[in-house]
């Protein structure tokens, strides 16, 4: 015990002695000094800076908070004691699932449908393997898939389903992320990095991604030459409010069906400045017919625009081995060492513009990406949620900075992970080193009301219960919710089809500033998804968007 003991002693005081010696010869400036804001604890707590979560009529960003943001957004903390949270993903009932990776857990958070603040969290799946991805099933909203380290697995959620494998992954050393997502296809599409820096992989499935088909058990490449594209999203879409998956929503200049987006870290110890981190864009091989192989974006002998590695790579070639039709360029380059996460489109028409939450049309096509931040540049750079603007016919128009503030002198207050959006426009961002979520909104000068039960309450039907035809609807609203004694119903499946629109009738007096009793009966056909929404509108004869306002309730068909 002893011997164990000194040997530790000695061993802390080797690397104690190295650090000084590095210090003192400058090496430790060229090399080590822009680790620390990577691995050493937050200087301060960001989540004593910022608000807790509030309506957006009470949120502030004061000029002394540390995250800048442009003028009209504002930030809060939506939730915290979430140490390491990566991906977020949104239920059918509006709760929100979080992988934390570091800790081998999945957390729920029950999120309150009126005020939208969490309710509960608690951590529902322990004791996995590096969880990361997540995603719904588009057929089944309770249906949830969990990539871990070595394995893709589905659960059904809010019931006692033990789980079941689908699909087997490489281990080995290196990157252990593995982020999961539908497409349009309804495809199951997978991330795997490297094993490595930089090298010539053994196991095909490293450095790719994986496209897989959930009736057929059929798995093949997507794409390849991806040392670490840890996220991805389809064109053209924001993350789906219920199931975390992407929905066509505008075209922004490009095949959205058929193109995913993805970010990439480029290798390490090429310098500070190099190779470029990436954002490129995958066009699937099997519909495009002007693309008849896998698409190949390089790595490990090519980065960027058609660069050769020539640090790695030492053989001699006729042509360029970097140059298309064999290689892909990437489509924007990143400074090296940032690190790009989470990215998300800025749609222009999944937000709810009667809640003035819409996102001003300026940002409409524009791309969010998360710059997690460097630890092995000399000067750390990242640490900030970038803006890459495009108009609406998807022609690029340069890049800008939409979050800053996490990068001070004394280290960093957090890392920016992943990027998702709900129905109202509001913005969701997590942060692994702080482990808090943030909230982000744009104020466009009306206040959204949080709480809808001082304006409207439905006793019947319950949030969650299964509903059948006839569909009887009954509670109570203010009077100015009615016009002419009623106003709009309407009923919406799993992919937000309207299978039912008509009134709601009030049963008293309507012209008043009291609660009004009503009442609404709804015959429709059973649609194939298995759960929905109903919408009651507030009555809005003017038309105008700023009157608009609505009560959404999930309900189960089955």
């Amino acid at each position: 015990m002893a011997r164990n003991i000194s040997r530790k002693v000695f061993i802390i005081f080797l690397f104690a002695a190295l650090f000084f010696v590095l210090a003192g010869s400058g090496i430790y400036k060229k090399y080590f000094r822009g680790i620390s804001p990577a691995i050493f604890a937050p200087p301060k707590d960001i989540a004593e800076y910022l608000p807790e979560d509030t309506v957006p009529s009470e949120a502030i960003n004061e000029t002394n908070f540390p995250l800048k943001l442009p003028d009209g957004f504002t930030i809060s903390i939506f939730a915290k004691n979430l140490a390491g949270a990566r991906v977020m993903r949104f239920d059918t009932f509006g709760n929100m699932w979080v992988s934390r990776t570091g800790k081998g857990a999945i957390t729920l958070l029950e999120i309150d449908r009126g005020t939208g603040k969490v309710l509960h969290q608690d951590d529902i799946f322990n004791g996995l393997r590096k969880p990361h991805g997540l995603a719904f099933d588009p057929n089944n909203p309770f249906l949830l898939y969990i990539a871990e380290e070595n394995r893709v697995r589905r659960i059904t959620v809010y019931s006692d389903d033990l789980g079941e494998d689908v699909l087997s992954l490489p281990l080995g050393e290196g990157h252990f992320t593995r982020t999961i997502g539908f497409g349009p296809d309804n495809k199951l599409y997978i991330s795997v990095g490297s094993s490595c820096n930089v090298c010539n992989e053994e196991i095909e499935r490293r450095a790719s991604i994986i496209q897989y088909d959930i009736q057929t058990k059929i798995s093949k490449i997507f794409a390849k030459g991806l040392r670490n594209a840890i996220f991805f999203v389809w064109n053209g879409s924001t993350s789906s409010p219920q199931d975390g998956l992407t929905r066509l929503t505008a075209n922004n200049g490009y095949k959205a069906q058929n193109e995913m987006w993805v970010t990439e870290m480029g290798r390490d110890w090429l310098g500070d400045n190099l190779p470029p981190d990436e954002i490129n864009i995958i066009r699937d091989s099997s519909i495009n017919s002007e693309q008849n192989s896998i698409p190949n974006f390089g790595w490990p002998i090519c980065y960027g625009k058609n660069i050769h590695d020539t640090d790695f790579d030492k053989n001699t070639y006729i042509r360029n081995p970097c140059m298309e039709p064999f290689e892909l360029p990437s489509f924007i380059d990143i400074p090296a060492h940032s690190a790009p996460l989470g990215l998300a489109f800025v749609s222009n028409g999944t937000h709810s513009i009667g809640s003035g939450q819409a996102w001003p049309e300026d940002y409409w096509y524009d791309l969010l990406v998360a710059y997690h931040g460097s630890w092995n540049r000399s000067d750390p750079i990242g640490y900030k949620v970038v803006r890459h603007k495009f108009d609406a016919n998807g022609n690029y128009q340069g890049v800008e900075d939409f979050i800053t503030g996490w990068l001070v002198q004394e280290g960093a207050l957090g890392r920016p992970v992943d990027i998702i959006f709900n129905s109202k426009g509001e913005m969701f961002l997590s942060d692994d080193k702080a482990g808090v979520i943030y909230k982000i909104i744009y104020q466009s000068g009306k206040p959204r009301v949080g709480d809808k039960s001082n304006l409207i309450k439905v006793k019947t039907p319950l949030p969650g219960k299964i509903v059948k035809s006839p569909l009887v609807i009954e509670g109570e609203a203010r009077g100015n919710w009615f016009f002419e004694a009623s106003f709009p119903v309407r009923l919406v499946d799993g992919n937000s089809k309207e299978i039912f629109r008509g009134h709601a009738e009030a049963l008293s007096e309507w012209m008043t500033t009291d609660f009004v009793p009503f009442r609404a009966t709804l015959e429709f056909k059973m649609p194939d998804t298995a759960s929905g929404e109903l919408i009651l509108e507030k009555d809005n004869p003017s038309g105008l968007p700023e009157n608009y306002d609505e009560l959404r309730i999930p309900i189960r068909f089955r």
